[in-house]
């Protein structure tokens, strides 16, 4: 049995900023070394189903690895000048209808954790968007330059499974994503 309050010995120690940038802080903690996000907020990844029952994923290309990628809707939280104290639900509204071109009526909070927990100590919500409505193209903000795919739900997994096979980095929470939209009334 695991004692989940067993911690490694220099977790205490207390914490060192190695570096700031304007996103990202690198700290260190006795031996680890670990990013941080500036925004306190975390952030979302949204479960998108259109009425048709398409499911709403993202193409943009990411520097940090140099590629194109398949992602869900997400975005931080807080990270707007005006918006520093917004929660989870509110962002998702933001960023689906930002990225996606999609307002939805409401989101539900999912389930919770970390993007790498190795690395950062950044957490992500996963937010279910309910009764979506197409209002735009969406493509991102200024900054982004987001294509739009509206896949068959049904469909999906082997979707992925062939952008991957043709060169896009397909993030693997995906493929929890799609899990959680199937299963997410085990999460209350």
């Amino acid at each position: 049995m695991n004692d989940i309050n067993r911690k490694p010995e220099d977790a205490s120690a207390p914490s060192e900023m190695l570096y700031q940038g304007r996103w990202l802080r690198l700290r260190r903690r006795g031996r680890w070394e670990y990013a941080e996000r500036n925004n306190p907020g975390g952030a979302v990844i949204i479960l998108a189903v259109t009425p048709d029952d398409n499911i709403l994923f993202v193409e943009q290309y990411r520097v940090a690895i140099q590629q194109f990628t398949i992602e869900m809707p997400a975005g931080l939280v807080g990270d707007l000048a005006d918006q520093e104290h917004e929660g989870s639900l509110i962002a998702a509204q933001r960023e689906l209808e930002e990225e996606t071109g999609y307002r939805c009526s409401r989101v539900t909070f999912v389930h919770e954790g970390p993007t790498s927990s190795g690395m950062s100590n950044e957490m992500i919500a996963f937010v279910r968007a309910h009764d979506l409505v197409k209002v735009s193209d969406g493509g991102g903000d200024v900054t982004e330059n987001i294509t739009v795919h509206e896949v068959p739900r049904q469909e999906a997994g082997a979707w992925l499974l062939a952008r991957a096979k043709e060169g896009y980095s397909i993030d693997p929470k995906l493929f929890a994503g799609l899990w959680l939209i199937e299963h997410a009334a085990l999460f209350g």
